[in-house]
């Protein structure tokens, strides 16, 4: 951005050759760099979630657009409507209102009489637009006036700049500035898909944003010096194949009526006129021919605000192995569905390999593999350290050709937050997430007082990264409590549980058709989940249940000396360690249970973290017994899961022998724990979360800049 900056405040004093010279030279070494995703990048062919398709089934949609850049467009208008008209199209011309040029009625007039669309084109042509938020909302006011004058509902930025998030300031229909690929602009960031999509606004409204998809004239004909319109073929030809919009903007600044030789910087018209034969004699019939405003009025009623793809873009950046962490997936692939652009940064697990993998519609980063043993506080702090550099590099190095709206950062650890600091510099908005909150976990992961200074030291460590965060997001109400009362302000902060994706945790039926008895435990082995207690009460009931086994899903730094326990216990065939799997085969695993096991130490940090797997159990009909701690009190009670005194093995031999022995007492919790997850599984929770991002991700204006608007018009 400072780069496009310095170029356009330096342009007037550059001769027109040395500023043709250096955009050849730069795009023909983008032309090379860029060769996998220009002019087709396959991604972008993708149809968006829920997409209807066009009118009348036809194939694809056709809009032609320009934009007139000086007097010399303006001269041209009337010549290229009556090309057009002669091949059967109408199209859409966008005008400059301060420009070089004045607009007369009598042109606006003719053109609307016509079947042509009038668009404005920004205030002035210079590249200046979006220099600062009170500049823009004082030129957002004037843009406005003239719109309602032309009877415009259409925008497109001159020089192809866009910050989407800004021109809700001019409640238009729709804007035309951005582009499915094209490393050619100066703001070069894509929008990655040959179809509309919707912007949302900050109070329920939105725009349609229609990208171009085609190359600009002036790009192909006189930067990289094109002879054919093969390349507009092609790639006309692939969008039609795929159902998507077929867009193009040219100017008539450029184009060379007439049979007239063209100067440096034009191309012979007839190219335009040979690509309008094409499409109306290879597609006659299958295509419609709409200008913008018809698109935009399509899309808006045909697609519910519900099911309107955003394709806003964002990274998210995780400490864990995506595969198994359903809270990052869950978030990850809700905002993939509906058809924005998601890059994730985490951790490769169980084998999985290093390296960029597409996953269930995300882009999945994986750049360092991680080792469970992580007894030793300076391995740990180590190994973060080092995935907060690496994946710091990879975000600055994604943003610079993406350009994130958003950026959601899970922790543990909480100053994960800091690797977006470019990002946010460039006007990112980021998202910390606290799935566990750190100080309290470190202090009983490796067994230091919560005085000490280590873990002071992470309070204000938690402290900074909420203050850099423009938003905070919690896993439950409890430590709501403990992060507003200590770290983040209340309204900037919000609750979101483990809610159960409904998509992944739907009923499953038992498949196993043995006759033993298994208990079930899947997440991480450490001190403050109890495992210990559910290997000693194993020991216990199997001297009334002879044929019960506790499988263990998942691993941790406690691995080691529970499979000791067992061993010393005489329990070594009937606790099996089963290593982890990832959340999609979970819900079957848990299925073919008898019982969930939850047994976590209330004097521990398990007494205020969410147990996730409570609810997962719930989904699949499987009882639970949880060992009574003060969030699952909050949470849940005795008629939805069967507690028992959290450290008493004992008690927790009864609570499971009732269950077992109780057809009542088993029945109702089934059907308790079935309803409660209903109730709260994710689809409660998506619109909330899909209203944060886009809440975040669109710009708010000040009191003054408003007062602005509202002097001008």
């Amino acid at each position: 951005m400072l780069l496009n900056r310095t170029y356009y405040l330096l342009k007037p004093f550059l001769p027109w050759k040395v500023r043709l010279a250096l955009r050849r030279w730069r795009a023909n070494s983008r032309r090379i760099s860029h060769s996998a995703t220009w002019p087709i990048d396959e991604r972008a062919g993708v149809a968006p979630p829920n997409w209807q398709g066009w009118p009348e089934g036809k194939q694809f949609a056709f809009v032609l657009t320009h934009d007139v850049e000086g007097t010399k467009g303006v001269s041209r208008v009337k010549r290229l409507m009556d090309l057009e008209l002669k091949h059967g199209f109408r199209s859409s011309f966008n005008f400059v209102p301060e420009g070089e040029y004045r607009v007369s009625d009598d042109l606006r007039r003719s053109m609307g009489q016509a079947g042509f669309e009038v668009g404005v084109h920004g205030l002035e042509h210079d590249g200046k637009l979006y220099n600062s938020k009170a500049g823009f909302a004082a030129k957002a006011a004037q843009i406005r006036e003239y719109a309602e004058r032309w009877g415009a509902c259409g925008f497109r930025s001159p020089l192809m700049q866009h910050k989407l998030a800004w021109l809700h300031q001019l409640g238009l229909e729709y804007d035309a500035s951005t582009f499915d690929t094209d490393p050619f602009e100066p703001q070069s960031d894509g929008a990655g898909t040959v179809f509309p999509f919707w912007v949302p606004g900050p109070t329920g409204g939105g725009y349609v944003e229609l990208p171009y998809t085609l190359a600009q004239d002036f790009s192909l004909f006189v930067v990289l010096r094109e002879t054919t319109i093969d390349i507009w073929k092609k790639k006309l030809d692939w969008i039609a194949e795929r159902g998507g919009m077929v867009l193009l903007n040219t100017h008539p600044d450029y184009m060379c009526f007439d049979g007239a030789t063209p100067s440096p910087d034009e191309f012979p018209v007839d190219m335009y006129e040979e690509l309008l034969s094409y499409v109306r004699d290879r597609y006659r019939g299958s295509f419609w021919s709409a200008l913008p405003r018809d698109v935009a009025r399509f899309y808006t009623p045909q697609q519910t605000v519900d099911t309107r793809n955003t394709k806003k873009k964002i990274c998210m950046i995780a400490y864990t192995g995506y595969e198994g962490d359903g809270r990052v997936r869950r978030y990850a692939e809700t905002l993939a569905k509906r058809g924005d652009q998601v890059d994730v940064i985490a951790l490769s697990t169980n084998g999985s390999s290093l390296g960029q993998e597409d996953f269930s519609g995300v882009t999945l980063h994986r750049i360092q593999s991680r080792d469970t043993n992580e007894r030793n506080k300076w391995t740990y702090v180590w190994r973060l350290v080092r995935f907060f550099v690496t994946s710091s590099i990879l975000l600055t190095r994604l943003h610079r050709y993406a350009r994130y709206d958003l950026i959601h950062i899970h922790n543990v650890p909480d100053f994960l937050v800091f690797t977006a600091w470019w990002p946010k510099l460039m006007g990112a908005s980021l998202v910390l997430d606290i799935h566990d909150i750190v100080p309290e976990l470190f202090a009983s992961k490796f067994e230091t007082s919560i005085n000490s200074p280590y873990v002071k030291l992470l309070k204000l460590v938690e402290k900074a990264s909420a203050a850099f965060a423009d938003h905070v997001i919690v896993s439950n109400d409890l430590w709501y409590e403990t992060l507003t009362a200590r770290s983040v302000q209340r309204d900037k902060c919000s609750v979101f549980v483990n809610n159960i994706d409904p998509a992944v945790f739907y009923r499953r039926p038992k498949t196993r058709t043995d006759n033993n008895i298994v208990l079930l435990f899947p997440g991480t082995f450490q001190w403050h989940q109890g495992l210990d207690i559910a290997i000693e009460a194993l020991a216990h009931l199997r001297k009334k249940v002879p044929h019960v086994e506790l499988h263990l899903y998942g691993g941790g730094d406690m691995e080691a000396s529970l499979a000791e326990l067992a061993q010393r216990l005489g329990l070594n065939g009937q606790v099996k360690f089963c290593g982890g799997v990832p959340i999609d085969r979970i819900a079957q695993v848990m299925a073919n249970a008898d019982i969930g096991v939850v047994p976590k130490r209330a004097d521990s940090f398990g007494n205020e973290a969410y147990s996730t797997k409570i609810m997962e159990f719930m989904s699949q009909g499987v009882p639970v017994v949880v060992s009574r701690t003060k969030i699952d009190n909050f949470y849940f009670d005795d008629s939805e899961v069967r507690f028992f005194t959290s450290g008493d093995s004992y008690a927790m031999v009864d609570a499971i022998y009732e269950i077992l022995e109780s057809t009542v007492l088993r029945e109702k919790l089934i059907a308790n724990g079935l309803a409660y997850a209903s109730r709260n599984d994710w689809s409660s929770k998506r619109s909330e979360y899909l209203d944060l991002v886009d809440s975040l991700t669109t710009e708010t204006f000040d009191t003054e800049s408003q007062t602005q608007i509202r002097s001008v018009q």
